[in-house]
């Protein structure tokens, strides 16, 4: 591609990437009704957080959560965009080189995700119920570790593209940063799920401007998965505002964070993920700060409590406002990020 944005799509391409969007919406909603209907018949009811990082009493959770604690709310909605995402992609948008990867990873990640949840919903609920976070850790690794080498070595990727400076050549070091690029990515959603519509509504605005990212990119494959997510999630999303009718659970934040992460390999955007994922970065750092400072400050907290979203809620912040306002950083931070994609690429 020359230095100038070329952007030349058929109408052909674009009518078929927007259906294919609009197909993902709508085949979450026709799994909606079913999801409930097998959701609150078997009690998929989510377990309450009862312990913190640290192992004490997570008392300030269940202070700002009290009353939802109280209630019976499903998890593991995010089978609804797996499936919907799934059987869209490899019916009308399978590609080798485009769609091949972020699809298995979107899969394989959903499928640990839905195992966590699965013992998590027939725990009993004491502590933090579902997989071991090493088993979990160990497993999202090995889905990051084939797939960096199948970035490497059937793709053919061994550089990095850094805006305004150009080319980074990196050989088989590529494939360690995949790995970590997507085991960061799908941490960091995964951390953000924790209040009503915040990380759906997050990776809406995220996975939006990769599937324009992806077109002025030519990469239409990529586009079209893309915004197949994002017409699942608007689906999801319209249920899990706030007051939520269902969580997606791990089975939906680790498929959306694993999926994110490849999609910004597989555009040559890696450098912009941070900026594009702010809140996620946030999210994930405010743990990280929050555990550190305990660690060397004996005892000392940073934040009333961590993630940093109910960090605001402890200071008063009531929970639609916190989810709107981060959504409003998500979308000013997605801007920063085109802009910079397109100077960094083409003027």
């Amino acid at each position: 591609m020359d230095d100038s944005i070329r952007l030349v799509v058929s109408s052909a391409s674009l009518v078929k990437i927007l259906t294919l969007g609009f197909m993902g919406f709508l085949v979450s909603m026709l799994i909606t009704p079913i999801y409930t209907h097998l959701a609150y018949k078997y009690k998929f009811w989510k377990k309450g957080r009862t312990t913190a990082l640290g192992g004490a009493k997570a008392t300030v959770f269940a202070e700002l959560h009290g009353e939802k604690l109280k209630r019976l709310i499903p998890t593991m909605a995010g089978v609804i965009f797996l499936i919907s995402v799934t059987l869209v992609t490899l019916t009308f948008n399978l590609s080798r080189t485009e769609t091949w990867l972020p699809l298995a990873a979107f899969a394989g990640a959903g499928l640990v995700g839905l195992i966590d949840d699965i013992i998590n919903v027939r725990g009993d609920g004491q502590g933090v119920a579902g997989l071991p976070s090493k088993i979990k850790l160990l497993l999202i690794v090995l889905i990051s570790l084939i797939g960096g080498w199948f970035f490497f070595d059937k793709l053919d990727v061994t550089s990095i593209h850094i805006p305004y400076l150009g080319s980074l050549t990196l050989g088989i070091l590529i494939v360690p940063l995949f790995m970590f690029v997507v085991v960061a990515t799908a941490n960091a959603v995964n951390i953000t799920d924790g209040l009503d519509g915040l990380a759906g509504g997050l990776a809406v605005i995220a996975f939006g401007v990769y599937a324009l990212i992806a077109l002025l990119e030519q990469r239409l494959g990529i586009a079209a998965f893309c915004l197949t997510i994002v017409g699942s999630l608007l689906s999801y999303t319209w249920f899990n505002i706030y007051p939520a009718r269902f969580f997606m659970g791990d089975v939906g934040s680790f498929a959306l964070g694993t999926s994110l992460g490849v999609v910004a390999m597989l555009t040559d955007t890696v450098a912009l993920l941070p900026i594009i994922g702010i809140v996620f970065v946030a999210e994930a750092g405010s743990v990280i700060l929050q555990i550190t400072s305990k660690k060397l400050r004996n005892g000392k907290k940073i934040f009333k409590i961590s993630p940093i979203h109910h960090h605001f809620e402890a200071s008063g912040w009531p929970e639609a406002k916190v989810t709107m306002r981060f959504w409003v950083v998500g979308q000013v931070a997605a801007f920063v990020g085109l802009i910079i994609f397109v100077t960094g690429r083409y003027l």
